[in-house]
């Protein structure tokens, strides 16, 4: 079998979240993105927001990362030029500033569940060659 005849039959169809309790945490980012609850169990979530699919599942023993060092990966979100503002939005719906902030450009939070995510002024162009 040529593994590369068959790279484009795979496409991304959600980033997990792992949290001790799922709806909080949707329920979060549902109202930070502005987003969608696609579903909701008791052991997940799923929220489309705009092409992404974000689910927080449960997760028996859920340790939250430790910023900085231990997260595997981290959302980025785009703000434009204010970042302020949608870090004190994020604020006033759970999130706590991370210590340290490694750049004056961006802000570094922490959503309910402890998974680092920053609001950058930042984003990338999805037509560019690379």
């Amino acid at each position: 079998m040529n593994p590369e005849r068959h790279q484009s039959a795979l496409r991304i169809a959600a980033v997990s979240l792992d949290c001790a309790d799922p709806a909080p945490l949707a329920d979060f980012y549902v109202r930070l993105l502005d987003g969608k609850v696609l579903w909701r169990k008791e052991t997940s979530v799923g929220i489309r927001v705009g092409s992404t699919v974000l689910v927080p599942q449960r997760v028996a023993n859920y340790r939250p990362p430790t910023w900085p060092g231990t997260s595997i990966a981290h959302l980025d979100l785009t703000a434009g030029d204010d970042v302020d503002g949608p870090a004190e939005r994020a604020i006033a719906l759970g999130a706590q500033l991370a210590d340290p902030q490694p750049d004056p450009r961006w802000r570094v939070l922490l959503d309910p569940a402890g998974h680092p995510f920053c609001i950058t002024p930042f984003a990338p162009t999805l037509d560019t060659p690379t």
